[in-house]
């Protein structure tokens, strides 16, 4: 690992993290069915992971402020695989809301500690990276959610699959956090900040509502793609999950065009077009007629939230008012809970006026987005000139 450049080790714990969150999503319907669920009940126990969110990001700025963002990974990772592992092994509803709030709450303490060591190792090196790191996590998610399918397509089922992709990944992860380098949020020299536990500020909350509904959009795809194709459109088997491959897999390649994007256009306007390009997509997805049709709508869907989060962090981590961590808790906070309540909405309408409609729901998020994107104005479109950050002992 050592002959990995920090920004390379970045980007492959941001790959790695998701991979064993990906393979359960395809799984989905089998849980809803083995467990004799309807879209309200799923929906309900769905609520978990954004229970669980809800109760660790408030405290997890602060500690990952104290720890630093290298610990939180490394330690994040540990306790993140053996919460990815519990929900397919759920035997009733509410073990299964009570696997996914331990899911959510080991989620949002590793994906802060990989939010702001991409924040780090940006400002140290001068080399942009954010877009990126998050195109390495896409694609993470995408290669998980194809095994996962690949599982099912040869009938393994998801008791087996899911813990033992989450045992295979977890060795490698803890290595390459081991080898990044430690980093700490130091303040600008005669910077004055305020505490971690100081509310938020005006221009943090802008940002905030920006990406509400961009991480809303990418949760509804995840928990709701699969479901879609199979009631909407009556598609069958490993069929089922490649809608969230598609989508997954354009968000990726759009997060790797993001920072090129960012320099030639700036943040806001590379949001402009993007937030476009995700309205668009959502109108297309309700009126597709069929299957085909249908993966090209989560593609473009894909490709118009894929830089949303990103470009959101580098805004919040450069806000300069409260540590780096303490903003991107909050930030953080609301993209989970957006990532994580999108499902149960959808759900709910799904119950009354099917799941056609409920996926459609996403749209009117992200035009709200889209209103919100000159919230991003006053970052550079490049990175700074290299700080150097103080090395922790």
């Amino acid at each position: 690992m050592s002959i990995l450049s920090p920004q390379r080790l970045t980007m492959l714990v941001f790959f790695l993290q998701p991979v064993a969150f990906g393979a359960w999503l395809p799984r989905i319907p089998e849980i809803q069915a083995a467990l004799g669920l309807g879209p309200a009940a799923l929906a309900l126990a769905l609520l978990g992971m954004p229970c669980g969110t809800l109760i660790t990001l408030p405290f997890a700025g602060p500690l990952v402020a104290k720890i630093g963002a290298r610990a939180a990974i490394i330690w994040g990772f540990v306790f993140y695989s053996v919460a990815a592992s519990l929900p397919v092994l759920a035997p009733h509803p509410i073990l299964l809301f009570i696997a996914l709030m331990l899911a959510g709450s080991a989620i949002s303490f590793v994906e802060l500690g990989l939010n702001v060591q991409a924040d780090l190792v940006e400002k140290s090196s001068g080399k942009m990276i954010m877009n990126t790191s998050h195109g390495c996590w896409s694609l993470g998610i995408m290669v998980g959610s194809l095994i996962g399918s690949g599982f099912a397509a040869i009938g393994v089922i998801p008791q087996i699959a899911v813990p033992l992709l989450a045992s295979l990944v977890l060795p490698v992860a803890i290595a390459a956090g081991l080898a990044l380098p430690r980093l700490s949020d130091a303040p600008v020299e005669g910077q004055s900040r305020k505490s971690a536990w100081s509310p938020p500020s005006p221009a943090l909350i802008g940002i905030c509502l920006f990406v509400f509904g961009i991480t809303m959009t990418e949760g509804a795809m995840a928990d709701w793609s699969a479901i879609f194709l199979r009631d909407a459109l009556s598609a069958e088997g490993g069929l089922v999950g490649l809608g969230y491959s598609f989508f997954a897999f354009m968000v990726a390649a759009g997060r790797f065009g993001g920072d090129t994007l960012k320099r030639s256009f700036g943040a806001v306007t590379t949001a402009r077009l993007c937030g476009t390009l995700a309205v668009l997509g959502g109108l297309f997805l309700y009126f597709a007629p069929g299957v085909e049709l249908a993966l090209i709508g989560f593609g473009i869907i894909g490709v118009g939230v894929s830089v949303g989060f990103p470009l959101a962090v580098t805004a919040a981590a450069g806000i300069g008012d409260r540590p780096a961590s303490a903003n991107v808790a909050v930030l953080s906070f609301v993209a989970l809970t957006g990532f994580l309540m999108g499902p149960p909405l959808i759900g709910f309408v799904a119950e009354h006026s099917g799941i056609r409609f409920g996926i459609a729901c996403v749209v009117p998020f992200l035009l709200l987005s889209l209103s919100l994107a000159g919230r991003l104005a006053g970052q550079n479109p490049t990175v700074a000139k290299p700080q150097s950050p103080a090395i922790r002992a």
